[in-house]
């Protein structure tokens, strides 16, 4: 196996070793907090944003976010763009938690629709629903992100292209 081929073979099978890792570490003390710091460090970008994994199973993912300075925008609110990581990371965990071995996934396009100022801790509500994929197949993920008070400030839709490797 070539190293482009076992590269393209640990990617297809990215979804069950996340779940394997929650399953194992969810029950643990401090448990969900370590396979959340795990994630940020595959996933570096998505990291600074210091979400917490509360719930993952395959096709769904919730995720909540303390409001810090860090994270702020000149309005005093959560940043535009701390919010749109937050719902791709959500509804991403949730695609690809859900993603039948040897297929897999990359984003295409992403869109945000805010609905209101973010502020203090908010909760990432990923959904996937993958469909059956011979060769080639598409797929959008979503997260509706809401505040303390369930007020939803913002929907995040990630278009998926997948395929079997």
């Amino acid at each position: 196996m070539t190293s482009e081929q076992s590269a393209v073979h640990r990617d297809a099978e990215l979804g069950q070793k996340l779940l394997r890792s929650w399953l194992r570490l969810r029950t643990l003390p401090r448990g969900r907090w370590l396979f959340s710091r795990l994630l940020g460090r595959l996933a570096p970008y998505s990291g600074t944003i210091g979400a917490d994994v509360l719930t993952l199973e395959p096709g769904r993912a919730v995720l909540r976010m303390r409001e810090r300075r860090a994270l702020r925008n000149h309005l005093r609110s959560v940043h535009a763009i701390a919010l749109a990581n937050l719902g791709e990371l959500a509804s991403g965990l949730a695609a690809t938690a859900a993603l039948p071995p040897g297929v897999r996934g990359i984003p295409t396009a992403l869109t945000v629709s805010y609905q209101r100022k973010a502020r203090g801790t908010l909760t990432a509500e990923g959904h996937a629903s993958i469909p059956p994929v011979d060769d080639v197949a598409q797929c959008v993920a979503e997260a509706v992100i809401s505040n303390a008070a369930g007020e939803v400030v913002a929907v995040v839709r990630v278009h998926w292209e997948l395929e079997r490797v």
